[in-house]
Order: C-alpha cells, then sequence, then structure tokens
C-alpha cells in the first residue's frame, strides 16, 4: 500500500495544485467583474447629464429669482441713468434687453442641441420685439431653460464629443452645453449689478448667505 501511495502521490498533487489554481482563477475572475460593475455603477452616478443638469439648475434658480425682484416699473433701467463720475453705461442694454438677450442665446445654443425649432421673432440675439412686459419677458426667459433641459437630457458620456454646425463653424456637444452655462452666468452678473444699483439685493444672495 504505501508503494502504491507513493506512485500516486505525485499525481495527487498536481490536481490539489490544479484545483488550487482554478479556485484562484474564479476568485480573481468575480472579483474583476465585480470591480467593473462598481465602475460602471459609479461612471452613471457621475454622468454628464447628471453634472451639467445640477449647474444648469443652478444658474436658472439665480437668474429667474433675479429677474422676478426687479420692479416692473424699472424693467427698461439702466446704470447710464444714474450719471455716476467716471462710470461709462452709454448704450448698455435695459435690465429687460440683459434678460432678452440672455434668453435668446439660450435658445440658439440649446435649440441646436434638441433639434427644436426657435420662437417666432428671433431676427438677431436680443430676441423677440413683441416681447416686452415683464410677466411676458419672465415666460420667455423660463422656456429657454426648459429648453436647457431638454438638451441635457439628450447629453451622454458617449455622444458628448459629436460636432454640430453653430455659427459658421461646429462645435462638440459638450462645448455648446458649457457655453449656453457660462452666457448665462456672465449675463446674471450683469443683472446683480443693475438690481444693486436699484437698491435691490438678488434673492440668490440672501438665500446663500444664509
Amino acid at each position: 500500500m504505501k508503494i502504491l501511495f507513493s506512485n500516486f502521490k505525485p499525481i495527487l498533487v498536481a490536481v490539489i495544485t490544479m484545483f488550487v489554481v482554478q479556485c484562484a482563477s474564479i476568485a480573481q475572475q468575480k472579483e474583476s467583474k465585480n470591480k467593473q460593475q462598481a465602475n460602471h455603477k459609479y461612471q452613471s452616478a457621475v454622468s454628464l447629464t447628471k453634472g451639467i443638469e445640477r449647474l444648469l439648475t443652478n444658474a436658472e434658480r439665480r437668474i429667474i429669482s433675479s429677474a422676478e425682484a426687479m420692479p416692473a416699473d424699472k424693467f427698461y433701467f439702466t446704470p447710464e441713468s444714474l450719471n455716476i463720475d467716471g462710470s461709462n453705461f452709454k448704450g448698455v442694454r435695459t435690465y429687460a434687453g440683459q434678460i432678452m438677450h440672455l434668453a435668446t442665446d439660450n435658445y440658439l445654443i440649446w435649440s441646436t442641441l434638441t433639434g427644436d425649432p426657435l420662437p417666432d421673432g428671433i431676427n438677431d440675439v436680443n430676441g423677440p420685439e413683441h416681447i416686452s412686459t415683464k410677466a411676458a419677458i419672465i415666460r420667455y426667459l423660463k422656456d429657454s431653460f426648459a429648453l436647457g433641459h431638454k438638451a441635457i437630457s439628450k447629453l451622454t458620456n458617449q455622444n458628448a464629443m459629436e460636432m454640430l454646425p453653430f455659427r459658421y463653424s461646429k462645435l462638440p456637444k459638450l462645448d455648446l452645453a458649457f457655453y449656453a452655462l457660462n452666457h448665462a452666468s456672465e449675463h446674471y452678473g450683469q443683472m446683480v449689478i443693475y438690481l444693486r444699483a436699484c437698491g435691490i439685493v438678488p434673492p440668490a444672495t440672501i438665500a446663500e448667505n444664509q
């Protein structure tokens, strides 16, 4: 029996070794699969759509609250009327003009991503002339942001770098999205100046400092 066992001992060791190697390989494959699944979940959680949607929502909240804060009788105010010594506000847009331009560029940029037709009356970056009251201007502004949310919902990690024609050139979809966000933020800064010149603290400033 001892001789028989001695003859089979190398085979038994080889079988045990192979079993251990196979178990280790299976465990490694399972760990790799788990990592891939975890990475996929992480990528989904930090998708472009969610990140840009958050930025747009913040810009929208600040801009719309500021538009609503300006009294209707000052909607066509410009700092030029204050005659501040050393200042130069000659020819700047009115408060209403700031909002109309911001909203119109929203339409021009976001519609490039969605394929939606532009509202009637957009002939330049200043927007339709027939929209003139505070209520109508704010409605126009809100609708332009709604189009932005629609555009962002179509943006993915996979199509972000697809090129689209825009103003005599071509830009990636991601570039267009950030252009719209940056442009809106620039005009929000100007709206803040106009509000403070009228003695009004922007609502978003109050909320963010509480």
